[in-house]
C-alpha cells in the first residue's frame, strides 16, 4: 500500500467516525479533535497526490500576476488561451485534449499576466479523480480564477464550486481575521478577542489538536469550527474569481444568461465566444480589473519613455520604492506625484501616500 492509499484510508476512517458522532455539548470537544484530524488527513492526501504526479506538472509563477483557466473538458479553455495570449494550445472538439498545464502570457495595460490553461476538471476531482487534486493545488498559486463555462451546460459552474469547496477554496469571500501568535511566556491559550461565535474552550481544543498550547489568540470575525481548523492547518484558500461564459453563440440570449450567473454567484460574468472572439476584449479588461493591480510610471528622462511598474491597487509610495529596490526606501525623503491620486501636478507627498492607477512618480532622496 503506497502513501496515497494509506492517507486515503485514514481519511475515510476519520470521516466515517465524524459522520457517526452526534453533535451535542458532550461531544463538542471530541468533534473538534476529529475535525482537526480530518483536516490533517486531507492535507496528507493532497501532498501524497502531488508526489505521485511527479515533476513537470507544476508551473513556476512568472510575470506580474497569474490567472488560472478552470473548467470541465471541452468548455473551451484551450481556445480561450489562444485568444488571450500568444500561445498555441492544442484544441479539438472532444474531451481531455489538454492533459498538462499550458502557460501563456497576456500583455495588457503594460502588465505581463501569466495565463494557465488547466487540465479539464471532472466530477469528484477533489477526491483525486482525474488528477483533480493536483490541478487544484496548482490553481492555488494563482491571483485569479477564470471559470470557463459552456453556455449550453451552466450546471458546470455548480459542480466546479462544489469541487473547490471540498478542498477549502473560497471564491470571492473575505478571509476571516484570525491572529494566533505562539508565545512561550503565555499562560496557556489566551483568547483576547473572540467574535467567532465559538466558546474559548472550543478554540483551545482546536489549537491543542495542532500542538499549539501557548498562544495569544484574536478572532475578529464570525467563524465556524471547520473554517477555524482549515485556517490553522493552512488548508483554507481565499481567491478572486470571474466567469467566462463561453459558446454564447450557441444560446438564445448569452447576455441575459451571463447576468443571471453574476447575480447567483456574486461574480462578474463575461459572455464570450472563444472561437469567434466575441467578448474577449471585455474579458481581458475584466481579468485586469479583478487582479487588483495598477500601473505606476516613473518620471522618464528627457525624450525617453517610461514602462509602467505593476503593483497592487492602493500601494503607497514606500511600497513602490521597495518593489524597485530595497535600498531606495532607506534613502527616500519624499516624492513628487502627478496623476489621479493628487490634486495638482508634481504634488509633494510622503512615503505613506496611496497611489492610483496612472500616477507618475519622481523619488526624492535624502541628501
Amino acid at each position: 500500500m503506497d502513501k496515497k492509499e494509506i492517507a486515503s484510508q485514514r481519511l475515510e476512517e476519520l470521516e466515517e467516525e465524524l459522520s457517526k458522532t452526534k453533535d451535542n455539548k458532550a461531544t463538542n470537544k471530541h468533534l473538534a479533535k476529529l475535525r482537526s484530524k480530518v483536516a490533517e488527513a486531507k492535507r496528507d492526501l493532497v501532498e501524497a497526490g502531488k508526489r505521485q504526479h511527479g515533476k513537470g506538472f507544476f508551473i513556476k509563477k512568472t510575470g506580474d500576476a497569474t490567472v488560472s483557466l478552470l473548467g470541465f473538458p471541452s468548455a473551451g479553455k484551450s481556445s480561450l488561451l489562444n485568444m488571450l495570449t500568444n500561445s498555441r494550445s492544442k484544441t479539438a472538439a472532444y474531451a481531455f485534449t489538454t492533459t498538462t498545464i499550458i502557460p501563456g502570457t497576456m500583455l495588457y495595460n503594460g502588465a505581463h499576466i501569466q495565463i494557465l490553461d488547466m487540465p479539464g476538471i471532472i466530477e469528484d476531482a477533489h477526491l483525486g479523480k482525474g488528477g483533480g487534486k493536483a490541478v487544484i493545488a496548482q490553481m492555488r498559486v494563482s491571483n485569479l480564477v477564470v471559470f470557463v463555462i459552456d453556455a449550453t451546460n451552466t450546471w458546470q459552474l455548480d459542480s466546479l464550486m462544489d469541487e473547490l469547496k471540498g478542498l477549502n477554496i473560497h471564491i470571492n469571500e473575505e478571509k476571516p481575521r484570525i491572529s494566533v501568535i505562539e508565545r512561550k511566556e503565555a499562560n496557556g491559550i489566551m483568547v483576547e478577542v473572540n467574535k467567532s461565535g465559538m466558546s474559548a474552550d472550543d478554540i483551545k481544543e482546536i489549537l491543542n489538536a495542532f500542538g499549539i498550547y501557548k498562544a495569544i489568540v484574536k478572532i475578529w470575525d464570525k467563524v465556524s469550527e471547520d473554517d477555524m481548523i482549515a485556517i490553522i492547518s493552512e488548508k483554507a484558500y481565499y481567491m478572486r474569481g470571474i466567469i467566462a461564459l463561453n459558446k454564447v453563440d450557441l444560446v438564445a440570449d448569452g447576455n441575459a444568461l451571463a447576468m443571471e450567473l453574476s447575480k447567483r454567484y456574486g461574480m462578474h460574468s463575461f459572455p464570450i465566444s472563444a472561437t469567434t472572439g466575441h467578448g474577449v476584449s471585455a474579458l481581458k479588461n475584466g481579468i485586469y480589473e479583478n487582479l487588483g493591480i495598477m500601473r505606476i510610471f516613473l518620471k522618464p528622462k528627457v525624450g525617453g519613455n517610461s514602462e509602467p511598474i505593476i503593483i497592487r491597487k492602493g500601494a503607497s509610495v514606500g511600497e513602490l520604492a521597495s518593489k524597485i529596490h530595497t535600498s531606495i526606501i532607506d534613502e527616500l525623503k519624499c516624492a513628487f506625484v502627478e496623476g489621479p491620486s493628487v490634486k495638482f501636478r508634481n504634488q509633494r507627498v510622503g512615503i505613506k501616500h496611496a497611489l492610483k492607477d496612472g500616477d507618475t512618480v519622481t523619488f526624492i532622496k535624502e541628501r
